[in-house]
């Protein structure tokens, strides 16, 4: 009994570890200047986050920072975009799990204004 009780608990176990690392997907867009979305709310999480450069005319990224944590040390590496998003074209990053509170997001590349993402 001891036995089937140990092998539920470690299919139980193995079952919600899979569940916590599922990623949910951020579709944002860029035209010219800027991002459609202009504030994004998230629940604490795992998420990919999916860039697409809509018509922009130069390749465009995608930086994310705890808020008032400037500088490209703070930048969430795990957010970059696994490549340049050319036009008219869609590109991912990797998996990035946020925890409550602000972050800013922006593209460089596409001299965008910062907007706010916030997990709560």
């Amino acid at each position: 009994m001891k036995k089937v009780i140990a092998i539920l608990v470690l299919i139980l176990g193995i079952s919600f570890n899979a569940k916590a690392q599922e990623a949910k997907t951020v579709s944002l867009e860029q035209t010219k200047g800027e991002f459609t979305q202009k504030q994004i709310t998230l629940s604490e999480g795992t998420y990919i986050f999916e860039v697409a450069n809509n018509n922009v005319g130069t390749d465009v990224g995608f930086v994310l920072h705890p808020k008032g944590k400037k500088g490209q040390e703070n930048h969430i590496k795990e957010a970059y975009v696994t490549s340049l998003v050319k036009n008219n074209t869609k590109q991912t990053s990797k998996k990035v799990t946020l925890k409550k509170g602000k972050y800013t997001y922006f593209c460089p590349l596409n001299k965008t204004p910062e907007y706010t993402l916030i997990v709560k």
